[in-house]
């Protein structure tokens, strides 16, 4: 039991400070919001210190039920840098409409800790508890705002849809087990590389695969995304999509691996059209969007896709090159984000249009450049970091023989790169738009100048470390 508990020693920590956080707020009330929030951020980096599987190589906690290896280590550090970058922002943000609460940070905390176990997980169980205990929090985080009726709106869809995929992934867990005799991935992998991948497995893997999907906003199970995105504090929205994708893509990629590992040949077709489908309608359906945030939710939908198609590969590198991609993207998303929280008119009201960015580059130059770089990146436009990890996925299907895919992602990356064009065209070419409120912020104003930083040339100094871990962290599922 000792030992299960050391591996389990991040959720423990987050899960304490979570509690400790909320007898704060119960005594000292709201006064105490930005105490809790970078009390919370030094949880997620002691978290961080102590994850099990950097230095050394894990174990199976719990009888199996928990894996604490150096995939799941690179997930959830990931997971709690993310985290901790996106609770920073809404420190300015809430405290403006004096709405921030001290329950922000606390409900932060324990998504993370659901988060944690979903990149941990090694049973069907411990799967759906880690999935519901992220998603619990996430719905009460999107309708944040009580008197704006777009947060309650975008609250209540995501719990709808969200109850809606849990039912579709449970009943998928039922087949699963009801099948193969057990929960636990090395059981149903067993069960299926003994006898072949019966009927009832299949249905069972459909459906664990369905309700995995609508968390990453891999399409068809995408309709939720936009509208959330677009009616939930900006903040709320920042940190949606980030740390919970990388979380979910996690779990998805160590239950393709590890769970269905022997019945490749059939999950393999179910991940290449959500990936074919996801890049295409991600690039197709962002074109005339005119809210920033719709924007951004259809671009990490086509982010996904390209993403997915690493996994399409089956192989190490490809699950490496879905880390490296997941890595990439939370800096750029995280980077884009807080220029949009900077997007305020003069009194100080949230602006969301893209028309708004109008002539940026004569206003705001600094916001503009900073901005162009993300869009750039995110395009996938060489030197900048955001061109390798797109690479990095094509070449893993390529030496898959999915060199077909490869080619379609190719040509829909193009797609995408219109739109992102489009909004640097916007900030440097049109007419300047009303200026933005010049607010001094120094932490948006760090966390926008590291990550540009990051994307830029420079970041090509982290490409080498960057590429040893994920490629390490793959490792650990083969």
């Amino acid at each position: 039991m000792g030992y299960s508990l050391a591996l389990t020693l991040p959720e423990i920590l987050l899960s304490a400070s979570a509690i400790i956080l909320m007898m704060v707020a119960a005594f000292a009330g709201d006064k105490a919001a930005r105490l809790s929030t970078w009390l919370a951020v030094l949880a997620f980096i002691a978290s961080a210190l102590v994850v099990p599987g950097v230095f050394d190589i894990g174990g199976i906690a719990f009888d199996g039920l928990f894996i604490a290896d150096s995939f799941a280590a690179f997930a959830k550090i990931l997971i709690y840098l993310a985290a901790a970058i996106a609770m920073l922002s809404a420190m300015s943000w809430f405290a403006r409409d004096g709405v921030y609460r001290t329950e922000y940070p606390v409900l932060i905390l324990l998504s993370s800790v659901g988060m944690g176990m979903m990149a941990s997980a090694g049973d069907l169980i411990t799967l759906y508890v880690g999935l519901e205990l992220q998603s619990l929090a996430a719905y009460v985080l999107a309708s944040f705002q009580r008197k704006d009726s777009r947060s309650a709106e975008a609250g209540l869809k995501y719990f709808v849809l969200g109850a809606l995929a849990s039912g579709i992934l449970l009943y998928g867990v039922s087949l699963l087990y009801g099948f193969s005799g057990s929960t636990s991935f090395a059981g149903v992998a067993a069960a299926m590389g003994d006898g072949g991948v019966s009927t009832g497995e299949l249905f069972g893997m459909v459906f664990v695969l369905a309700g995995i999907a609508f968390k990453v906003s891999a399409v068809p199970f995408h309709m939720w995304t936009p509208d959330v995105y677009e009616g939930a504090p900006t903040p709320v929205t920042a940190f949606f999509a980030s740390a919970p994708k990388v979380a979910a893509m996690a779990l998805l990629t160590r239950v393709a691996i590890e769970a269905l590992g022997p019945a490749t040949f059939e999950w393999r077709q179910i991940v290449i059209f959500m990936a074919l489908a996801s890049t295409i309608l991600g690039g197709v359906a962002a074109i005339g969007q005119q809210n920033i945030k719709r924007l951004l939710a259809y671009s990490s939908i086509n982010n996904v896709g390209f993403a997915l198609i690493g996994l399409a590969a089956g192989t190490r590198e490809g699950v490496a090159s879905v880390l490296f991609y997941m890595a990439i993207y939370v800096v750029m998303t995280l980077g884009t984000f807080f220029v949009v929280l900077r997007m305020r008119d003069e009194k100080g009201e949230p602006v969301e249009t893209i028309a708004s960015l109008s002539g940026l580059s004569r206003t705001r130059p600094a916001l503009a450049a900073a901005m162009a770089m993300f869009m750039f990146s995110i395009a996938g436009i060489p030197p900048l970091m955001g061109f390798w990890p797109k690479f990095y996925v094509f070449e893993a299907a390529v030496a898959a023989d999915l060199t077909w895919l490869a080619a379609v992602g190719i040509a829909t990356s193009v797609i995408g790169a219109f739109y992102y064009l489009r909004i640097i065209k916007v900030m440097y070419f049109d007419d300047p738009a009303p200026a933005f409120e010049a607010r001094r912020d120094l932490v948006s104003s760090a966390v926008i100048l590291l990550a540009a930083l990051f994307v830029s040339p420079l970041g090509w100094f982290a490409l080498e470390p960057l590429s040893n871990a994920s490629l390490n962290a793959a490792g650990a599922l083969f």
